[in-house]
């Protein structure tokens, strides 16, 4: 009578080893580290040629590629849809999704796509297929504030992961993280160079459009601007504006990714506001005193401002005056793309003009349906003619979570502001 009272503990026993062993499995494949590369099924879309005009909205941030698709971040997954002309948001055309690593930076250029994730890991992808080109190790970033449901940091503006081009047109990727800073060919992913920079002494700022990582290094003595070569890793120089402060207080202007081949950068110290203008490129910086002052932003060799409800547009270099407006009312320059400057007026009429002579090439209101103009904007974006605004409550605070914040579940406005010029 023993024995089958023996078997059913026997028989209990090994089912509860394999239930445990099974989910041993189940958590080992659901915690495991893991890739997934999702491919398109669907041909490489053509370049549309869509109506000036508001397109539609999305619930987050996209960032355009090759003027064909839209490229969006998550917190473990980068993803692309088409066509970039869409009314809404679809089914992806492309996935790429990491665990348990979460992504903290995006950027294009051209068709290669490169993911920054939060081990250090360096991921391009091909725009036209999803596939993934290439693997590097890259520093580890350090503490990247938590984004907001649109991801429109990790897109618009990755910390410290920038691109530029060489002399030669080689493409060069830079990373950086505390303590540590690299480059990358971006054609494979070869490192091209390592170098251990200072901590919390040092910030890295961009890149210009010579082919140099800009950083403001205050590790030994006063601060100064460092501009090392992005290709080589070698340091050219170390620049203090004549005059300026000790404590130097950098920002890249005229930039058109982000804070990558940037064309200036504005110099302030504590307590100024207004910051003087330099255009950088081989040399050292040229003084550029049409870009002193925040309302001022900077196409190429062109300035223009906005205050006392004119623009004006002058040449950066010399400080000439070029054209004026006063047609406009007040207006604040919400986002620079080559070619063209986007001003948003009171009434949330976006307006493009030419920075070159101040000929309007679109105007009409950020508006989609019954949405109305009642509304902030927050984060822009522009590319490829395509304009993309956050649109923020008109008493929303930075403290505020999303719900409060933004406007509406599909708070991000697309719009196209004409063909290439």
């Amino acid at each position: 009578m023993r024995w089958p009272k023996r078997r059913r503990w026997i028989t209990m026993a090994l089912a509860a080893v394999l239930a445990v062993g099974a989910a041993a499995v189940v958590a080992y494949r659901v915690l495991a580290p893991a890739e997934v590369d999702t491919v398109a099924r669907g041909a490489y879309p053509p370049a549309p040629s869509p109506q000036t005009g508001v397109i539609g909205r999305l619930p987050v941030a996209p960032l355009v590629v090759d003027g064909r698709l839209r490229v969006y971040a998550g917190n473990r997954q980068v993803y692309a849809d088409q066509p970039v002309d869409g009314q809404h948001r679809v089914t992806p055309f492309w996935s790429y999704r990491r665990w348990p690593a979460q992504l903290v930076g995006v950027l294009a250029d051209g068709t290669t796509v490169v993911s920054r994730w939060s081990d250090g890991l360096l991921v391009a992808l091909d725009a036209r297929t999803g596939r993934v080109a290439w693997r590097a190790d890259g520093p580890v970033p350090g503490p990247v504030p938590k984004p907001r449901r649109t991801y429109a940091s990790t897109v618009w503006d990755p910390a410290d992961l920038y691109v530029t081009r060489t002399a030669d047109g080689r493409r060069v990727l830079v990373a950086a993280g505390p303590g540590r800073a690299g480059g990358y060919d971006l054609a494979d992913g070869r490192r091209l160079w390592r170098a251990d920079v200072g901590g919390d002494c040092r910030t890295e700022v961009g890149t210009t459009v010579a082919g140099e990582l800009l950083a403001v290094d205050a590790c030994d003595g006063p601060a100064r601007v460092e501009f090392r070569n992005a290709a080589t890793g070698a340091v050219r120089t170390r620049w203090q504006p004549p005059g300026g402060p000790e404590d130097l207080m950098v920002v890249p202007v005229g930039c058109p990714d982000g804070h990558s081949n940037c064309r200036g950068l504005r110099v302030s110290g504590p307590g100024d506001d207004t910051g003087r203008g330099w255009l950088v490129g081989p040399g050292d910086p040229v003084p550029a005193p049409a870009l002193d002052g925040t309302d001022t932003e900077l196409d190429g060799e062109w300035a223009v401002g906005t205050s006392a409800g004119l623009i004006t547009g002058r040449s950066a270099r010399t400080g000439k005056e070029l054209w004026r407006r006063a047609d406009l009312g007040p207006v604040r320059i919400i986002a620079v793309e080559p070619g063209r400057v986007h001003l948003l007026t009171e009434r949330n009429e976006l307006v493009t003009l030419d920075p070159a002579t101040g000929a309007q090439r679109s105007r009409f209101v950020l508006d989609l349906g019954h949405d109305g103009v009642g509304w902030m904007p927050g984060r822009a974006y522009a590319a490829d003619g395509y304009v993309a605004v956050e649109r923020v409550r008109q008493r929303a605070t930075p403290d505020d979570d999303d719900q409060a914040y933004y406007l509406m579940a599909e708070t991000v406005l697309l719009a196209a502001t004409g063909t290439s010029p």
